[in-house]
């Protein structure tokens, strides 16, 4: 918004010339959806708490996170409105990768609400059934993979890292590829969103990482001297990544062990599905193995357990998702967390190293 407004008074002031730049948008962007959750963020924990919005725990899960019994949820809700009002106001919003990223946003973050609203109306920790919410999430998905392939006219070839010369164009197969990067990354996110803060700081690094790689890929003289590939328009996507990290940010100010609110399903599927979002926007799905490393291990250790136990009879982990067997080998919760989070910082700095590797 401010970029229509603001930036053709640059012929008169040159000062509004700041404007054109995605690197100041993109700051701008972080620090306006940080604000906005700071304003907005303990009135809406008093709000879910006095409406008695409370999360609903496991009873097979660790013995001592019962006691988070009736911590207000849903917090995603939040991270969701502070992403979507920032992108709209420092985001070119004649570009049509910034639209499709912020309706994933809020298409996946309607799935987690209807999901977690059945939770809390139910009283238990039971919501949408898996098949309805998987069906949604393939639908939409699909959707987003038809407008980037039939009006976005994207780039149908796949890149694969330190590959130059390997890049099978997929054609329409290409659609199938966006539905597995989308909902997989919808649903590894979630899987990672059980502890204090766990979810939080890895989705912040793999933001981080994939605002750089918009950027490059946005700039056609910056991608053709990396050797990485050039998506006209992906730019703008650093800026929804920009508002995206200030987002989660703020939601961690108050979501940091002790918790005092969650992110529930709203916040972790909507944030997942726009990171696998991203990383297609700028070729870099592959990457994703990488650099969402910690979402990647959480979803193989409940894949890993389902299959042993149900093949020998035996589990590999004391339980899955890994955090919790961290968990039930005594490591305290906060000690797990903060693992979690180095491991990540070190998975960004690797995948950004790779652009000198390539």
């Amino acid at each position: 918004m401010f970029y229509h407004f603001l930036y053709p008074l640059h012929e008169s002031f040159q000062l509004f010339n700041v404007f054109k730049y995605i690197t100041f948008r993109t700051f701008a962007a972080m620090l306006t959806a940080l604000g906005l959750f700071f304003i907005f963020g303990r009135s809406l924990i008093d709000y879910f708490t006095e409406l008695k919005v409370g999360q609903f725990i496991r009873e097979e899960g660790p013995q001592s996170h019962h006691v988070k019994k009736g911590t207000p949820t849903m917090g995603g809700v939040l991270i969701v409105g502070t992403a979507f009002a920032s992108t709209l106001i420092w985001g070119n919003l004649l570009n049509g990768y910034v639209w499709l990223c912020l309706g994933v946003l809020v298409a996946y973050g309607a799935v987690g609400f209807i999901d977690d609203y059945r939770k809390l109306t139910r009283k238990k920790n039971e919501g949408l059934k898996g098949r309805y919410k998987l069906l949604f999430q393939i639908l939409f998905a699909l959707t987003a993979g038809v407008i980037m392939l039939g009006f976005l006219d994207f780039d149908r070839q796949l890149y694969f890292p330190f590959l130059k010369e390997v890049h099978p164009n997929l054609g329409w197969f290409y659609l199938i590829l966006i539905v597995l990067v989308i909902v997989g990354s919808s649903n590894a996110v979630n899987l990672t969103d059980g502890l204090d803060g766990l979810a939080s700081v890895p989705n912040v690094m793999a933001f981080m990482t994939y605002s750089v790689f918009a950027y490059i890929a946005g700039n056609s003289k910056i991608a053709a001297y990396l050797q990485v590939a050039s998506v006209p328009g992906a730019g703008e996507v650093s800026v929804f990544c920009g508002a995206v990290m200030g987002a989660v940010l703020g939601f961690l100010w108050y979501n940091a062990y002790p918790a005092e609110i969650f992110m529930g399903d709203v916040g972790s599927l909507s944030l997942g599905a726009s990171l696998g979002l991203v990383a297609l926007i700028t070729k870099n799905e592959i990457l994703l193995i990488l650099v969402g490393g910690i979402f990647v291990l959480e979803t193989l250790s409940v894949i890993t357990q389902v299959v042993s136990f149900k093949l020998t009879g035996k589990r590999i982990f004391r339980m899955a998702p890994i955090h919790h067997h961290f968990e039930l080998k005594g490591w305290a919760e906060p000690k797990v967390i903060v693992r979690f989070w180095i491991i990540s910082m070190i998975l960004a700095i690797l995948s950004l190293s790779t652009l000198k590797l390539r």
